[in-house]
């Protein structure tokens, strides 16, 4: 795969004169209210990695809906939540950073779960956003736990059945601009390879992680080289500790044997090439407090 350069698409390509409703829209919500699913569903593409561990998007993922007549371009953002950790206060920035670039946001609301308190600290986070918002309840294909108001403003979808998606884009479009397009139309994502490789392999991690350690781990991807028919990878899964380490390598005998199998299945899939895949585990100790570091993985 090719990195996605905006020079060359600007000076290469005529889909760029192609005017239709395009702009760029914010997804917020609390964790797991199945944004990165919503996405992943419409562009059906794996865009965002998705577990059942909260806080699994860390950084904002940009994904590219074009059909006849717009090119909407999606901000999946990590979930808000309430937390007086710094890691977790930088995450939550991500999120609410992304309402500047946007014309739109989205507001996912699970309605298999009760709000309580998470959900009163976005709204009012919302208060203060002068910009078109639009409710969305997911997860409408299961039973519901909370009442959805029948407002305009308002759409019900399921991402497993890809029901009130067309009614959710079409509500979009009508706070969008016709303007020329921003990407290529066979654009569907803006992630070079070096970030799309290390997320498939920390969502493999926080799946087989589970509660213990997930949030403790990131991933950097040291070396690639690629062929027509083969994609070499050197890559490092680091945790906090040492013993959080042990538990990578060594706990369960073949934890990290787990995640490095289905890390190259998946990446053959999306690659459509044969991968070898060395993974490795290494401690960075504290490395939640490295100020720089932070800014590398969330930017």
């Amino acid at each position: 795969m090719k990195e996605l350069n905006l020079k060359e698409i600007l000076e290469n390509t005529s889909d760029l004169n192609i005017q239709k409703k395009v702009w760029y829209v914010a997804i917020i919500g609390r964790p797991n209210a199945w944004k990165s699913t919503f996405i992943n569903s419409l562009i059906w593409e794996k865009i965002s990695i998705t577990t059942n561990v909260p806080q699994t998007t860390r950084k904002r993922v940009l994904a590219i809906y074009n059909d006849t007549d717009s090119q909407i371009i999606f901000f999946d953002t990590p979930g808000i939540h309430k937390s007086e950790k710094d890691f977790n206060k930088k995450i939550n920035d991500v999120a609410i950073n992304s309402f500047k670039d946007s014309e739109i946001i989205l507001y996912f609301i699970d309605s298999t779960r009760e709000g309580w308190e998470e959900e009163n600290y976005i709204r009012n986070i919302l208060e203060m956003v002068n910009k078109p918002i639009i409710k969305v309840y997911t997860k409408t294909d299961l039973e519901a736990k909370i009442n959805i108001p029948d407002n305009e403003n308002i759409v019900k979808i399921s991402s497993i059945e890809k029901t009130g998606f067309s009614e959710l884009l079409e509500k979009i479009k009508t706070h969008l601009r016709v303007w020329p397009l921003f990407f290529p139309e066979e654009y569907y994502t803006k992630q070079d390879i070096y970030f799309r490789i290390s997320e498939i392999i920390r969502e493999k991690a926080f799946l087989h992680t589970k509660e213990e350690l997930p949030h403790s781990i990131y991933i950097k991807v040291e070396e690639i080289e690629e062929s027509d028919d083969l994609l070499k990878i050197v890559a490092y899964i680091y945790t906090e500790t040492e013993s959080q380490k042990y538990i990578v390598v060594w706990k369960w005998w073949t934890l990290i044997s787990k995640i490095w199998k289905e890390a190259r299945i998946e990446l053959e899939q999306i690659f459509e090439k044969k991968v070898f895949l060395a993974l490795r585990a290494k401690s960075h100790k504290n490395w939640r407090k490295n100020e720089n570091l932070i800014k590398q993985i969330l930017n």
